[in-house]
């Protein structure tokens, strides 16, 4: 019995079957990355095509590549192996790792199965982002509580790697504060949290800031983004539009948890809804955000034209996540557009008007027509004295025409550079200049279908030039997706609702990725704003389809799916890298721990102003001028006008969604941390660390003011003793209590400030330029040196 048993040691052990390859998981993407350059639709050398299986299979100049079934066989296999550096492929460039040719060996062995599917008049493959999403099954994992972490955990397990265990609560109720709300959360939210001994402690937790009013404004930031949302119009003078109706209306309907798919459809077609309201015409202010030329000699119509186009452009990136746009001068080369479909998606658009809307009742416009009057007659008082050239030329201009910069001019003469005798005449001017403001934000931009028997069309434009007009084409959408939903109107409601519906393999999907993104610091899809053929497939696919149709199933529901994500143990895993599994993932892409990494521009400031305690946290309303650096002396190479008034009052310290955005010139302590000009759609920002970052957070004068301010509230809250005052500043600040190493650490920073000040008073003094002088200044400037400190730590400033 010994002698069989080792004779069956002996034998070689039975393999398994080879695992299955798949053609768009496994070899599209090496072929994409590798072949596709040289082998496309467009002048492919050697005549061979890997762009489609009919291509593929047929060869080029050197013959057959792919020989199904015999992949040692196969021409592609020889000459991906070979020794020779002039017959070697890729030409040019490293040789394919030995993992990919095996993998294409496999492929190529096992029949190169690769499916083809219609699009349009032609073959075209069958894209995963392209087929319909089918509710897949959470694979059996021990110990996974959530869908989620089913498809996490079980691609973990093959990988090898296990997950994190969850975060300390202090992380947990930060993480998702900041995630749900855009701000850190309260000494007393994070009291309560942590003495709460009930298991759904944290279910409640994530319900209650789900239901808070911030909510919305911290979701509105990426929405913004996306609808190129700013408060001027762009191009060489960049005037003053009235747009922030438009951003009210996002913070509320994403407050309201209005469904995602009327969420679109009021954006998109809110004017043509039965019987529009006010707010569902408000909503069309998506595409009214477009930039506006005003420079002399523009084409008006060509301006127009570029208008439309970038609406095609900014619906297929938001909707879609495609690459619309190469499509407008000839077809796609590598996605299933051609250039016909681009105009015939354009011309949803063509039948548009841009009509300002007035707000106001009929009440408010008498009286405005009455105030305008009032301040003529005090300003024809004012005309009688020795004004400035540039002064009286303003004034010389009916109230409702001018400019803002000739409004501005008026202003600021009365203000500050009046002579004192003028000061009778001035006042009661700004009174009725400040009334008058409140009444001249009645209005917002929309837009309104022409009324026409006929369906939307345009002209085909040759090599997509403005002024080569070709063929006349009627509305429509691309071939390769699904057609508008039986029943529905040829016109943007018609294609309102073919984004939004079930068959649409892409709205859910790109949508989804999205929200990823902004929870975990990578989305599924790495290229958000491209899911077609280019794009790296997810990693994880199955988990993609899930969340999608799971968002579809859930009514479209924004809150309900933001809920999913956050109570998944995925979710809440401690950031902390286990041995080993930074050399397996680098990037954290499967998700073997939490997410950690540095927070966006606004919840930067957002979260310094709230540990300040100068947060204002009122709603709505027209946008604000926060405190920022001197721009008089800055010279602008066009007309605007780089001068910036900050705010009175606590219109300073308002959320950062409330901050005027100028086109031209950003509110410069968020173009630092990399936020947008928003001139067009931004599907995503991108996250740098530059040494501008930290000397902006540490001087800017809007941080800085938030040091002074955390500084105060230190003294006034924090007790009497140096150790006290430092663990809460450092609480405010990180949302956890501070080692004893770390409170050393700080009370010898403050020792050496305070002491630095006593000596040099005038230095002190320095720290309060601009601002009330404390009782004792070294003891206040030794504290906002300290709180500057601790407003730049890393954990203050990353989201883990």
């Amino acid at each position: 019995m010994k002698a069989l048993l080792a004779l069956l040691l002996c034998l070689p052990a039975a393999q398994d079957p080879p695992s299955p390859v798949d053609f768009v998981r496994d070899v599209q993407p090496i072929l994409k990355a590798s072949c596709l350059k040289c082998h496309g639709p467009e002048k492919p050398k050697a005549q061979f095509r890997v762009d489609s299986r009919s291509h593929a299979m047929k060869g080029g100049i050197g013959g057959k590549a792919i020989v199904p079934g015999k992949g040692a066989d196969s021409l592609l296999i020889r000459l991906l192996l070979s020794s020779d550096p002039d017959e070697r492929m890729p030409r040019k460039a490293e040789p394919l790792p030995k993992a990919q040719i095996d993998l294409l060996k496999a492929w190529i062995d096992q029949g190169a199965a690769w499916t083809d599917a219609a699009a349009g008049a032609a073959k075209a493959e069958t894209h995963w982002a392209y087929v319909k999403p089918l509710r897949p099954t959470p694979p059996p994992v021990a110990g996974a509580a959530t869908p989620i972490d089913a498809f996490i955990r079980a691609r973990l397990a093959k990988e090898g790697l296990a997950p994190a265990a969850e975060a300390p609560r202090e992380t947990l109720i930060r993480r998702v504060s900041l995630d749900l709300t855009g701000l850190p959360p309260d000494p007393t939210a994070l009291d309560e949290f942590l003495a709460d001994p009930d298991p759904a402690a944290y279910e409640k937790l994530v319900d209650r800031l789900l239901a808070s009013p911030h909510y919305g404004e911290r979701w509105a930031r990426p929405w913004l983004d996306l609808a190129r949302y700013a408060d001027t119009n762009g191009f060489n003078f960049d005037t003053r539009r009235t747009m922030w109706k438009y951003r009210d209306w996002v913070i509320d309907a994403l407050n309201r948890d209005l469904p995602f798919d009327r969420f679109t459809i009021e954006q998109i077609a809110g004017d043509l809804l039965p019987n529009a309201t006010l707010d569902q015409k408000i909503a069309t202010g998506f595409h009214r955000n477009t930039m506006t030329n005003e420079e002399g000699g523009t084409d008006p119509e060509e301006a127009r034209w570029e208008t439309l186009v970038d609406r095609v452009n900014t619906t297929a990136a938001v909707w879609l996540g495609s690459t619309f746009a190469c499509a407008q001068c000839h077809n796609h080369k590598y996605d299933p557009f051609t250039q016909k479909e681009f105009y015939q998606f354009l011309a949803f658009f063509e039948s548009c008007t841009e009509p300002k809307i007035e707000l106001l009742t009929p009440e408010q416009q008498a009286h405005r027509k009455e105030l305008r009057a009032t301040i003529s007659k005090e300003e024809a008082r004012l005309r009688k004295e020795t004004l400035p050239d540039h002064v009286t030329k303003a004034l010389g201009i009916a109230v409702e025409k001018r400019t803002n910069t000739q409004r501005n001019d008026i202003v600021i003469y009365c203000r500050s550079q009046a002579p004192a005798e003028f000061k009778p005449l001035t006042e009661p001017l700004l009174a009725l200049y400040a009334e008058l403001e409140t009444l001249d934000v009645g209005t917002a931009l929309v837009l309104q279908e022409k009324v026409s028997e006929e369906p939307p069309s345009t002209y085909f434009r040759i090599k997509g030039g403005f002024v080569n007009k070709g063929e006349k084409v009627t509305a429509g959408v691309p071939a390769s997706l699904p057609p508008i939903p039986a029943g529905k109107p040829l016109n943007r409601l018609g294609l309102a609702a073919w984004l939004v519906d079930e068959g649409n393999p892409l709205t859910a999907r790109v949508v989804v990725n999205r929200f990823w993104g902004e929870f975990f610091g990578r989305p599924l899809v790495e290229s958000p704003e491209d899911f077609g053929t280019q794009c790296q497939p997810p990693v994880h696919p199955e988990l993609l389809d899930w969340l999608a149709t799971e968002f579809m199933a859930k009514g479209w529901s924004m809150k309900a799916l933001h809920r999913t994500i956050v109570l998944s143990a995925t979710y809440r895993q401690s950031s902390v890298v286990a041995p080993g599994a930074y050399e397996r993932d680098p990037y954290n892409r499967l998700l073997a721990r939490g997410p950690r990494f540095r927070m966006e521009a606004e919840m930067i400031r957002d979260s310094m102003l709230a540990a300040s305690g100068l947060l204002s946290r009122k709603l709505h309303g027209p946008s604000v001028f926060p405190l920022q650096a001197d721009t008089s002396g800055v010279v602008a190479i066009n007309k605007v006008d780089t001068a910036w008034a900050p705010s009175p009052g606590e219109d300073r310290y308002r959320r950062g969604i409330y901050t005027h955005w100028r086109r031209t010139a950003p509110f410069a302590a968020f173009a630092v941390f990399d936020a947008p000009s928003r001139e067009v759609c931004t599907v995503r920002r991108p996250r740098t660390n530059t040494p501008l970052q930290a000397l902006t957070a540490m001087n800017d004068p809007a941080f800085f003011d938030a040091s002074r301010g955390l500084a105060r509230r230190i003294l006034a809250e924090g007790g009497g003793e140096d150790r006290a005052r430092l663990a809460y500043g450092f609480r405010l600040c990180t949302s956890r209590k501070p080692s004893a190493d770390e409170v050393a650490i700080l009370q010898k920073a403050l020792d050496r400030e305070l002491a630095h000040f006593r000596e040099v008073p005038a230095a002190a003094k320095a720290v309060f330029k601009g601002s009330a002088l404390p009782p004792d200044p070294a003891e206040g400037a030794a504290w906002t040196l300290l709180a500057n400190m601790l407003l730049n730590l890393d954990e203050t400033v990353t989201k883990e």
